[in-house]
């Protein structure tokens, strides 16, 4: 059995405050979806200068969320990026509410995340005839309405963790095989918080 892997959990203000920009948080998706990427490549995804996009990822790795790729570099005129974990990292509100400023950061980085989510949904929305039929077909958006305790929501959130990874990990091993063909990147969000009608 392998040993279960978890996303890092920021209990750090500074370290969450360090994400809260937007431009931070596009820079590092876009870096968690293409493995590595100079500052250039990000630059021009961004539509942003060099220098800036630099700026921030030195940022991002002087809170640990980034590192050099130094085995990409070729010629070391030009630095190569990644994320620092392949598990990303996460969260809890509960670690910060105990102060304003806190309470700020996670509300200003969740809702940063959710626009950003929003963004790449209306996105696929407005060219999902581009994608083709196999694709529009395979694409799910969905919602259920349950009655769960807080602990039930936790255990589900788990489960749901171990099978994006499970997924995530097979796609990895087919690319490790050479099977790329119709393998495309895909976004799976997913939300699980109480409400009262």
């Amino acid at each position: 059995m392998r040993p279960k892997r978890e996303p890092e959990q920021i209990t750090d203000l500074s370290r969450l405050k360090a994400l809260t920009s937007p431009l931070r948080m596009q820079l590092y998706r876009l870096l968690y979806a293409a493995g590595s990427a100079t500052a250039s490549q990000l630059a021009e995804q961004v539509d942003q200068a060099p220098s800036l996009v630099s700026y921030h990822l030195r940022k991002l790795a002087e809170h640990g969320f980034v590192t050099e790729a130094r085995d990409r570099s070729t010629d070391g005129r030009e630095r190569w990026w990644q994320v620092a974990s392949e598990e990303g990292w996460g969260f809890r509100d509960s670690d910060f509410a105990g102060t304003p400023e806190g309470a700020a950061a996670v509300g200003a980085l969740a809702r940063g995340i959710l626009d950003i989510r929003t963004a790449q949904y209306r996105a696929y929305l407005d060219r999902t005839a581009a994608w083709g039929k196999a694709w529009s077909d395979a694409a799910f958006s969905s919602e259920w309405v349950l009655d769960l305790t807080p602990a039930e929501l936790a255990e589900m959130s788990a489960e749901f963790a171990e099978l994006t990874r499970r997924w995530r990990d097979r796609g990895k091993a087919a690319e490790a095989d050479g099977d790329t063909e119709d393998r495309e990147h895909v976004s799976v969000h997913l939300y699980g918080f109480p409400f009262r009608p």
